[in-house]
């Protein structure tokens, strides 16, 4: 498998304060990365070096094989920020035409793009005038025109609605399909879930958790009963194995290290439960307790 990224024993302060600190990364060909971790745990920090914004201070930063700072490695890369302002007198075209020519190709490699992105309609107004949405796509238009080995996205989906998030990530996949590598940090966990491949979480700087998200959610023991009971909250709370629980009137949530257990006493001895339902931990939930044990 061809390795379009590879970040190894990557460190960076600023002043006294370690903002990156060791970490390892790696993105294969055509694999979808998701970079997950709370504020202030160094995600910024390392996708901007990553992208040749920032100078590595320790470690290695490889892209397709060359560094991110010179701007010959910069053509095997698109990005997707979050908020990017674009230039009040360019329009669209111009836009995606600028992309192409500096990654040296011809102009008219913006055309299939535009279309591929749903953008040839819009393609003479000015960028400043559209939607949100449309400005995302503009910007993956750009990121893609020059064909990359690795995208990365920066929270790319904040804002957008259903329908939009869809089209944007249907797009992606089939540049996956294609071999492009995609790195992705977002606030949106089950989003993650759903597209990436693996996940990788950062914390104080470190990588602190990668796997899977089946194999990230599988390091949570507790999974959750979900009944309508007429058992008050000190007879649930003594049922086998569980360590919490919430209520709404007659329905309750039970976290516990032990459904069957629980479901058993429930099944056998309370002949008021209805609506029995057992949930396993999401990605959210796996995340937040990996970074709580950091």
């Amino acid at each position: 498998m061809t390795t379009v990224l590879d970040v190894r024993g990557v460190r960076h302060r600023y002043g006294g304060t370690v903002a990156v600190d060791g970490v390892d990364l790696r993105v294969d060909a055509g694999e979808c990365v998701a970079l997950l971790g709370p504020n202030g745990a160094g995600k910024t920090t390392l996708v901007n070096l990553v992208i040749g914004l920032l100078a590595r201070q320790e470690g290695t930063v490889s892209i397709a094989g060359g560094d991110p700072r010179f701007a010959a490695t910069r053509r095997n890369l698109g990005v997707v920020q979050q908020t990017l302002g674009f230039p009040t007198t360019l329009k669209v075209r111009e836009l995606v035409v600028g992309c192409a020519v500096r990654a040296g190709l011809p102009r008219s490699a913006a055309g299939p793009v535009l279309a591929e992105l749903g953008l040839t309609e819009p393609a003479g107004r000015r960028a400043v005038k559209l939607s949100g949405g449309q400005r995302q796509r503009l910007q993956l238009a750009m990121a893609l025109v020059g064909d990359p080995a690795l995208l990365v996205l920066d929270e790319p989906t904040v804002g957008l609605d259903v329908a939009a998030r869809r089209a944007f990530w249907a797009t992606v996949a089939s540049r996956r399909e294609r071999g492009v590598g995609v790195l992705v940090t977002t606030h949106l966990i089950d989003e993650s879930a759903a597209v990436a491949d693996r996940v990788v979480v950062v914390d104080k700087g470190r990588v602190v958790a990668s796997g899977t998200p089946d194999e990230l959610i599988a390091v949570l023991p507790d999974r959750t009963v979900i009944a309508t009971t007429a058992w008050d909250d000190a007879r649930l709370l003594a049922l086998p194995g569980v360590l919490s629980m919430s209520r709404e009137g007659a329905r309750v949530r039970l976290r516990t290290r032990s459904p069957e257990a629980a479901l058993r006493v429930l099944l056998v001895e309370d002949p008021t439960v209805a609506d029995l339902r057992v949930e396993h931990a999401g990605l959210e939930e796996a995340v937040v307790s990996i970074g709580a044990a950091a």
